[in-house]
């Protein structure tokens, strides 16, 4: 662990400033019912086709706590090692939008069901601890459509009540980077823990992002600005950079932040104003009279927890130690539940670091080049390992193993059939690569006399004439052994 931050300043005709960033992430509780009601979460289901009368809000319906939605955020709380709360109460928040029925959200203000927790990123620079501030659970509203009919916006109801975790994390985040990161990290751990999907293109995962700045060596935080609801870490990234810049102009010209929520124009790149910004008085909070507080007992938190499967960090350490993985590697590897399940599938019957290095750098390159997840390669783990124990036994070489790979890679899966086929074994007979090498230094006896007085250089020559002779199938070592042995 390191307290080092990572160099992130922004220049301006004062001197340098510095962002501070703190994120309000909203994550759709993976459910197949809502928080207060048995209506389906399905998404991309026809609008208000999944609306109960309590999602409606109709006179006299009253909520019902979803039992696994508690179990849910209760899991999310260990996963981000944090408090659980035994005691947790639901509150009313005043606000009126077309799309909220009710008037009102029902959420949780002081006595949330998640305390104080962390999350460790993997900067560069090396680890960092950001804090979390607690998890509450609450329901989303509906959602406006303004693009159906040039006169007119619609409401669909489909997403009113469905359950949310608002992760509100501490301002310790100091660059777009590292914002990037914290994302990806949260999101890494509810996808191990399956209690949200993360899915930002759907709305599953998205964030509030408070940005203030100050000048470098302050202790006094900024006034901040909230930009309202954006669903993905670069639009998170290119929002921070425009909106710390703003702030720093006014500011230089003498100016004052207004505390004000605002959105982000992703055509036009920029920030704009929505609304002042509100504290806890302007919504009026007060406990929900229909919903009894949560009370958990330690057994119950217990049985949560022994159920909890390897998460990122305990896998992370895990395959630096067993597997003798360096940091970068296992960082990658564990990123993705998916592609951790999809490396061990590989490594557990070839060599770790081989395995490690193939999917990083060659699998990893076709799939982000085609705009693939790692469920969609064309590679099967049991192929990729078999591809690995080739190169392992000197069958092949590493250089013919890229060209059996991009075979495999077009659907011809069985490395060693694509190998008998093409002819492609590596040719691993001393006897017969010492007649091919004799030969080369019998015809290049002026190179060898050069080599011998000092040329070194010209012992890759030699090597390159061996492996044109062996039409690039002689085995490099062997080569390198017999050259170094007849050049003396």
């Amino acid at each position: 662990m390191t307290d080092k931050v990572f160099d992130y300043y922004l220049e301006g005709k004062t001197g340098r400033w510095e962002v501070i960033i703190g994120l309000e992430v909203h994550a759709q509780v993976t459910s197949n019912a809502k928080l207060f009601s048995s209506s389906s979460t399905k998404f991309g289901s026809d609008p208000n086709s999944q609306v109960s009368l309590v999602d409606a809000a109709m006179p006299g319906m009253l909520p019902v706590i979803n039992k696994y939605c508690v179990e849910q955020a209760v899991k999310t709380g260990l996963g981000l090692k944090a408090k659980i709360n035994k005691l947790s109460k639901f509150d009313r928040k005043n606000y009126f939008y077309a799309d909220l029925p009710q008037g009102y959200q029902i959420s949780q203000f002081k006595f949330p069901i998640v305390g104080e927790g962390k999350v460790i990123l993997d900067m560069p620079y090396g680890s960092k601890e950001v804090g979390i501030e607690r998890l509450h659970l609450e329901q989303d509203a509906g959602k406006s459509l303004h693009d159906q009919d040039p006169q007119n916006s619609f409401v669909d109801l489909n997403r009113s009540g469905v359950a949310l975790m608002e992760i509100v994390g501490k301002p310790e985040l100091r660059s777009p980077e590292e914002v990037g990161q914290y994302v990806k990290k949260l999101r890494s751990i509810m996808r191990y823990l399956n209690t949200c999907d993360g899915n930002m293109d759907e709305g599953s995962l998205r964030a509030d992002v408070n940005v203030s700045v100050r000048k470098v060596g302050s202790r006094n935080l900024g006034t901040r600005c909230e930009i309202k609801n954006v669903n993905s870490i670069k639009f998170m990234q290119q929002a921070i950079e425009y909106e710390a810049k703003r702030q720093i102009e006014i500011l230089e010209e003498g100016g004052a932040i207004d505390q004000e929520t605002r959105l982000f124009d992703t055509k036009k790149m920029e920030t704009r104003s929505m609304r002042s910004k509100e504290d806890a008085h302007d919504y009026r909070y007060f406990p929900d009279p229909d919903l009894l507080p949560l009370e958990l007992d330690q057994d119950y938190i217990e049985a949560i927890k022994k159920s909890l499967p390897e998460l990122p960090d305990e896998k992370k350490t895990r395959l630096m130690n067993d597997f003798g993985l360096s940091s970068y590697d296992a960082s990658i590897i564990i990123s993705d539940q998916e592609i951790s399940s999809y490396y061990e599938q590989v490594a557990k019957n070839s060599d770790y670091k081989l395995a490690a290095n193939w999917m990083i750098v060659e699998l990893f390159g076709v799939l982000n080049k085609d705009n693939k997840e790692i469920k969609d390669s064309p590679v099967t783990a049991k192929n990729l390992s078999k591809l690995i124990n080739l190169i392992k036994d000197n069958t092949i070489s590493g250089k013919i193993a890229k060209i059996v790979f991009e075979d495999m890679i077009n659907g011809n899966q069985d490395p060693e059939e694509i190998i008998n086929k093409k002819g492609l074994k590596q040719q691993s007979d001393p006897k017969e690569l010492e007649k091919i090498i004799d030969k080369i230094v019998q015809s290049n006896l002026d190179k060898v006399e050069q080599y011998k007085s000092g040329k070194d250089k010209l012992f890759s020559f030699f090597v390159g004439q061996a492996m044109k002779e062996t039409q690039g199938k002689g085995n490099p070592k062997l080569i390198n052994d017999i050259l170094k042995e007849k050049l003396k």
